[in-house]
């Protein structure tokens, strides 16, 4: 669900967009995260989203019953005073959609989430203003389709020769220290900057088959920012743009007569001949970055005589059923027509009576 930025917030956004377009660096920008209509407008978005409970086992509704807007005041003043620390992000496994075992999935509280998507209202235009135009993942007006779109364009272009890359654990591997150093090129506010140092060195609750609580990571963990936190996916698209800068900087377009289209951690190379050549660039680079190319899943394709999926579509040879003639396009993968039909399957079951709108809700 989406909800629509108050117009005093969006004005704020743009005019920090603006001024970070000339790589200005910020060094107050604290008080704007405690705002009153940030924290508004932070919870609202935190509600729609919905979501477990955290540590604290602390729903919306409980929230509600005692009063949003004094809740809400408790946390401004945690904030003002410096008082606030993260809660421990409560960790649980779930599926992978290809059913290849499982992932693991942080739950911040509450209280967390809505600190965390104020700090992310502030910070996201400022970064956004940085991001590689070929990064599509988790950015204002711009999604998965347009980087299928793009990778669509490219391949009908004679782009056909590609690397097919995935990153191991990337989420999990993102060096702190060197994070810190891509944020801090724009943020020098000190107090922002340790909002984010709590977040990423927030401990890890994790309870065993038997109920059992075990706690980890904290100050000693050095790696990584939990999938399931709200301000992850800006930090990994802030580390993510380190490589995707350099590819620019360094000019392997024209080297490798190549272009990166990256969603997040996921991303392809597509080049006009150069393919290996941009792959062994890369493992390069990501070792530099404290990355790691998972050699099982990351190959070379030929996208005009073998398919390639990206972003649940598969792309390269296609067939018309008309008169059989071959050409170059892209298709839902079968991965994504499994799990649809799964989830169809789901709701579709025998003695489900329920009226349609409700199951088109779920």
């Amino acid at each position: 669900m989406s909800l629509a930025t108050p117009l005093a917030i969006r004005t704020l956004q743009r005019k920090l967009y603006r001024k970070a377009k000339p790589a200005f660096r910020f060094y107050l920008l604290y008080d704007k995260i405690y705002c009153e209509d940030i924290l508004n407008h932070a919870y609202a978005l935190a509600r729609a989203n919905a979501g477990a409970p955290g540590v604290d086992g602390m729903t919306f509704a409980a929230i509600e019953a005692r009063g949003v807007e004094e809740w809400l005041a408790g946390l401004r003043e945690e904030l003002i005073s410096k008082r606030y620390r993260p809660d421990p992000v409560r960790r649980v496994l779930i599926p992978k959609p290809n059913g290849e075992g499982e992932r693991p999935l942080g739950i911040p509280t509450i209280r967390d989430r809505v600190i965390q998507t104020a700090a992310k209202i502030v910070l996201e235009p400022i970064f956004d203003a940085d991001f590689e135009d070929s990064a599509y993942g988790y950015r204002p007006a711009r999604g998965a389709i347009d980087a299928v779109r793009e990778v669509h364009r490219l391949i009908c272009r004679g782009y056909t020769d590609v690397v097919d890359a995935d990153l191991s654990r990337y989420f999990d591997s993102i060096p702190h220290a060197d994070l810190m150093k891509s944020v801090a090129r724009r943020i020098v506010d000190r107090h922002v900057l340790g909002l984010i140092k709590m977040w990423l060195r927030a401990p890890i609750e994790e309870r065993d088959d038997n109920g059992k609580r075990r706690i980890g990571g904290g100050r000693s963990n050095t790696r990584g920012t939990p999938q399931g936190g709200v301000a992850s996916p800006l930090l990994a698209n802030i580390y993510m743009n380190r490589f995707l800068k350099h590819w620019r900087l360094t000019n392997r377009g024209e080297a490798f007569c190549a272009q990166v289209v990256a969603y997040a951690d996921d991303f392809v190379i597509l080049s006009r001949g150069g393919a290996a050549e941009a792959l062994a660039w890369t493992k390069a680079v990501m070792t530099r970055l404290g990355l790691t190319l998972n050699e099982a899943k990351t190959s070379l394709k030929d996208a005009r005589r073998e398919r390639f999926d990206f972003l649940g579509y598969s792309f390269g040879p296609h067939r018309y059923k008309a008169n059989g003639a071959w050409y170059l396009s892209a298709s839902p993968s079968k991965k994504s027509m499994r799990r649809l039909k799964a989830n169809v399957a789901k709701l579709l079951v025998p003695g489900n009576t329920d009226p349609w709108p409700e199951l088109g809700e779920s």
